[in-house]
């Protein structure tokens, strides 16, 4: 098994959206057709922030965004923050380190900036996720949770960086 994490191109803007939205779809709570639209828009996400993918044996499986301190795609006003969002991996290459892998890029992007800690939110239905955070050394942050719209209670978590 080959897996690289490399930045988007933007030939692949279409597919790496598709692969978000279904992620999300998959989880059995829909998203908003607003937030679905923003899902989608990688071309959007890639003008204002790093966008990743995730390739398994030479084929698109995984993205995620990585926002490098304060920005319009950040969701915090923690200068000293980077941020992970819209995270998603294709359904038949889960459980294969793809999400794991994303997040450690991450990781290490926001080490390379001088950031102090890595941010990121997630559906309470996302308990696969959360496992994978936690074991990675996040933590759950509840004084940051929050209710983008009703009925939708998004978890926070941060990871402290050493320095």
């Amino acid at each position: 098994m080959s897996l690289t994490v490399r930045v988007i191109e933007p030939a692949e803007y279409g597919l790496a959206g598709d692969i978000v939205a279904d992620a999300y779809r998959s989880l059995g709570d829909d998203a908003e057709p607003e937030y679905e639209i923003q899902l989608r828009d990688v071309a959007g996400r890639a003008q204002k922030s790093e966008v990743l993918v995730a390739e398994l044996d030479g084929r698109l499986v995984g993205c995620a965004t990585f926002v490098d301190g304060l920005g319009d795609l950040s969701e915090t006003d923690d200068a000293d923050a980077a941020t992970i969002r819209m995270l998603g991996v294709a359904r038949d290459a889960r459980g294969r380190g793809v999400g794991e892998r994303l997040v450690r890029e991450c990781i290490e992007g926001a080490r390379q900036s001088g950031r102090h800690r890595v941010r990121l939110d997630t559906r309470t239905s996302m308990a696969d996720a959360q496992r994978l955070y936690e074991r990675l050394g996040f933590r759950r942050d509840p004084e940051h949770d929050w209710y983008p719209v009703p009925d939708l209670h998004l978890l926070s978590y941060v990871l402290d960086l050493p320095g």
